[in-house]
């Protein structure tokens, strides 16, 4: 009795052993296989952002991340407002998300704010260094790095002198507030100077400046410049209004500015920078790199947009090489 006793003894603690062993394999399977949350803020709506975030979208789905089926995707938009970034940044760090795409600097910096541990993606964004987002572009040394939408300013300069040889005076239009347009400024005013050309400006606090702001600079310049500007991105039809009575060519950071008021560019495909930045996430997601070691990327190409319709109510002649990139908005 005794030995069999032993014997049934052997067989309860071996079979224990099996249970055990295959629960702990199912709970590495779930671990392995949890649905990963990303959170998504952007700090204001026009066609750059939202381009960006569905590019970014777009990547991850092209990857095999799909909302709804492996991964959740809560898009919140903070409406220019600094106090909703941080109600979102919040609401962000409480969920413990995975990852957070910040959309714009105000809102890396925001979500930055809040939290050292969650893996941060940032895109429309210009210089990190500058958002003291990052150590360096080389080594961001923390827990964000992204894309930036640096422009090619000195070319988008080029560009206005083309399409207005006869220009002495360039004003440039920009929101104090935002460090990237105030880097963009500065670099705009280098390059305007350096071509012999007078420099002017007038800053806006927020979007209830931009009418009175635009109003002054045009009655000062030939030819208007305005960089990768949140504010103004969202205002161009506040611009247009004023910039065709005038008749003054207004040259933006970006298509998006164009579509919606502005007259050309040479600028960054946002939906492009977005799907860049996705491409990021994926290798995040599966773990292959850390937002520490991962340096910021640059867009790797520009596109002309020139806004036909624009160009036809100020009576401004496009150069038949730049014809091919006119695109109607009316």
């Amino acid at each position: 009795m005794k030995k069999n006793g032993k014997k049934l003894m052997a067989i309860l603690f071996a079979t224990t052993l099996v249970v055990l062993g295959a629960g702990c394999t199912s709970s590495a399977t779930k671990e392995e296989s949890k649905n990963v949350s990303i959170g998504i803020v952007q700090y204001v709506d026009h066609v750059a952002l939202d381009a960006a975030r569905e590019g970014f979208i777009s990547a991850l789905a092209d990857n095999g991340y799909t909302d709804g089926d492996n991964i959740t995707i809560d898009v919140q938009n903070a409406q220019g407002d600094q106090s909703n970034l941080s109600t979102i940044s919040d609401r962000f760090v409480s969920n413990k998300v995975d990852l957070v795409l910040a959309i714009a600097t105000p809102a890396a910096q925001a979500i930055a704010g809040k939290t050292t541990e969650i893996p941060i993606l940032g895109t429309a964004i210009t210089d990190y260094v500058a958002a003291r987002l990052v150590k360096s572009n080389e080594a961001p040394g923390g827990n964000v790095t992204g894309t930036t939408d640096m422009n090619p300013i000195s070319e988008q300069i080029d560009l206005l002198v083309k399409l207005v040889p006869t220009a002495k005076t360039v004003g440039v239009l920009y929101t104090s507030s935002e460090d990237n347009s105030v880097i963009q400024a500065k670099i705009a005013k280098e390059a305007i100077e350096k071509l012999g050309m007078k420099y002017v400006e007038v800053t806006v606090t927020n979007s209830n400046d931009v009418q009175q702001a635009t109003q002054s600079i045009v009655s000062q310049c030939d030819a208007i410049y305005i960089p990768t500007d949140n504010v103004f991105a969202s205002a161009m039809p506040q611009v247009e209004n004023i910039t065709t009575q005038s008749k003054t060519p207004v040259i933006c950071g970006e298509s998006g500015m164009v579509e919606s008021g502005g007259l050309a560019t040479l600028g960054i495909n946002y939906s492009d920078l977005g799907y860049q930045t996705g491409l990021m996430a994926v290798k995040i997601i599966k773990g292959e790199a850390k937002p520490a070691t991962m340096p910021i990327e640059s867009a790797t190409k520009f596109d002309y947009a020139i806004n036909g319709s624009v160009a036809q109510e100020i009576g401004l002649t496009i150069p038949a090489d730049l014809q091919q990139y006119i695109i109607t908005t009316k």
